[in-house]
């Protein structure tokens, strides 16, 4: 019997960093849904990159390369990774603020199926035809999730399928310029890009003139308000678990193979079922059960079969 070899350190190093961070990011979606009630997103969106911008700021200055590292000659990767990044952020929190956040996780985590068939395109990794199956039966698990026999699709569950399709381009164009952009170089400009456009939302439509109550776009419009100092601590915990989360996934993005890193973002799925119960009291029902079931196994698939690919099983 063939021995097998284990993980090259690499590789095992790109796994526990995205597993680490998925967990950490799902702090963050708990706090903005948790928010969701009372706040506009952009307002939220806002002061967590503040805190997240601190936060690297304090970690910059206490390297050793310090801000040297910030420089960079890609601008144009760097804004149309931060606009695709913004556009995933608003898509998927307006939609979280209407679902149950596991229902919500479900659909986002089709976004590593994404990333493991568009790397094919435009990374030229190689993924062979069980992985390809294990995709389709990824999207069929979404299609469950949006409801479809109900009459009408969900629009939230939908706003969230459209963020995760964004969040795999956002993750292709991090692997793409990985090679010449630090992790922390990447993070600061997505924290800065964040600041800028929640900033001018806020300025434009930050008085509440466009909102609609009850409507799905009423989380982004709604006008801003300060925060009482018991709501305090849920701000301060986007901002940190996305700077911390954010610079452990890009780093694991920047130098393992996305293909092998990106289904072990589903450990965020026990994670947002637990966040549900705990702070919300919701319980997925037996639609969102198989919907769960199928994105999530296919997702373990793909992760199964690459093990297997590169221990040499195949």
């Amino acid at each position: 019997m063939q021995r097998t070899a284990p993980p090259a350190p690499a590789a095992l190093t790109g796994i526990l960093l995205v597993v680490g961070g998925t967990v950490i990011f799902s702090i963050n979606d708990m706090s903005i849904k948790f928010l969701s009630g009372d706040y506009a997103l952009h307002q939220v969106i806002l002061i967590r990159a503040l805190v997240g911008m601190a936060f690297l700021m304090g970690l910059i200055a206490v390297t050793g390369t310090g801000f040297g590292q910030l420089r960079t000659r890609r601008w144009k990767a760097h804004l149309l990774r931060v606009s695709i990044i913004l556009a995933s952020n608003l898509t998927y929190f307006t939609g979280l603020a209407s679902l149950p956040i596991a229902d919500a996780a479900a659909v986002a985590y089709v976004s590593p199926l994404a990333i493991t068939a568009l790397s094919v395109v435009f990374l030229n990794e190689k993924v062979g035809p069980r992985r390809w199956a294990a995709v389709v039966v990824g999207l069929v698990g979404v299609v469950v999730m949006l409801r479809p026999s109900s009459g009408v699709i969900q629009p939230a569950a939908l706003l969230v399928f459209v963020s995760a399709l964004l969040y795999a381009s956002g993750n292709l164009i991090t692997r793409r310029v990985g090679g010449t952009e630090s992790a922390m170089a990447l993070s600061f400009y997505t924290q800065l890009g964040f600041i800028i456009a929640s900033a001018t939302m806020g300025l434009w439509f930050g008085d509440g003139h466009l909102a609609g109550e009850g409507t799905l776009w009423s989380f982004l419009f709604r006008p801003w308000i300060w925060p009482p100092a018991a709501d305090w601590p849920y701000f301060i915990a986007t901002g940190l678990s996305v700077a911390i989360g954010g610079l452990m996934v890009t780093q694991a993005y920047r130098t393992s193979e996305v293909g092998l890193v990106a289904p072990f973002e589903y450990m965020g799925m026990p994670m947002a079922i637990f966040w549900g119960v705990v702070m919300f009291g919701t319980w997925p029902d037996a639609t969102s059960w198989l919907g769960i079931a199928l994105i999530c196994g296919a997702g373990l698939y793909v992760m199964w079969r690459e093990t297997a690919r590169r221990q040499g099983a195949e």
